[in-house]
């Protein structure tokens, strides 16, 4: 996995997609059709793609996730894929023994991973990288109750259009975003989105966090279509819990 190509797509750059071949999530430019749209996302075609139905699921001994959260969700930007909250650096996930810095989070509706055969109505992944350029996503499950915390200070500034971008008045913080209990699924994936890198390190955690209704039609509004790719196949890779 080259460090340019990842430190240079969509999720971690938000400002790339205005010079990037056009994709999108249906028609001639989508999903099925992603790594014919140009030699950049030929990994899309790839063994081991996301999302997945986490099924077959393996019984492991996972070490506990060790987040390191604080405030820095600054910018909020809609770039014609997803809504992405990006993150000040000092954020960080101990995975590995590495050192894992939060770059963003941002949303997917419905939810792109389904959990044994179950989809959610939002799905959010916050994307970290290491020193190397590695990625580990960290994935949430949203299903309607009560309103999210972090959701209700981002969404108060909502970029409606593609490629418009505002400032939070106050940064926001990711640990918002968790579930009270943190056991989760682990497998081997890619970006969800072109370029579609692979190695990528998905932590998808099983407790679903609680988000508004109207949360989720805001967000879906600003979309204006369904922004998940399809399940990929899981070609022998272990799921595991």
């Amino acid at each position: 996995m080259r460090k340019s190509l990842l430190a240079c797509s969509l999720l971690l750059c938000p400002t790339a997609f205005a010079a990037a071949p056009h994709w999108e999530y249906s028609g001639e430019a989508g999903p099925a059709k992603w790594a014919s749209l140009t030699p950049e996302f030929g990994q899309c075609a790839g063994s081991n793609q996301s999302p997945v139905n986490l099924a077959g699921l393996v019984e492991a001994e996972l070490a506990p996730l060790q987040f390191h959260y604080l405030p820095g969700g600054k910018t909020l930007v809609n770039n014609g894929h997803t809504v992405q909250v990006n993150y000040a650096p000092g954020s960080s996930l101990e995975l590995d023994g590495m050192r894992f810095e939060l770059k963003q989070f941002h949303f997917h509706a419905p939810s792109e991973n389904l959990i044994e055969g179950r989809s959610y109505p939002l799905e959010g992944h916050l994307v970290h990288a290491n020193d190397k350029g590695e990625l580990a996503v960290v994935a949430v499950m949203f299903e309607p109750g009560w309103a999210n915390g972090a959701l209700s200070q981002a969404w108060q500034t909502l970029p409606a259009k593609a490629g418009e971008m505002h400032s939070l008045e106050q940064p926001i913080s990711a640990e918002q975003l968790l579930p009270a209990q943190r056991d989760y699924y682990r497998f081997s994936g890619s970006l969800t989105t072109p370029p579609c890198s692979e190695g990528v390190r998905w932590l998808v955690m099983k407790q679903p966090v609680q988000v508004s209704q109207a949360q989720i039609d805001a967000f879906k509004a600003v979309m204006h279509h369904p922004n998940n790719r399809p399940v990929q196949p899981l070609n022998g890779r272990l799921v595991l819990q």
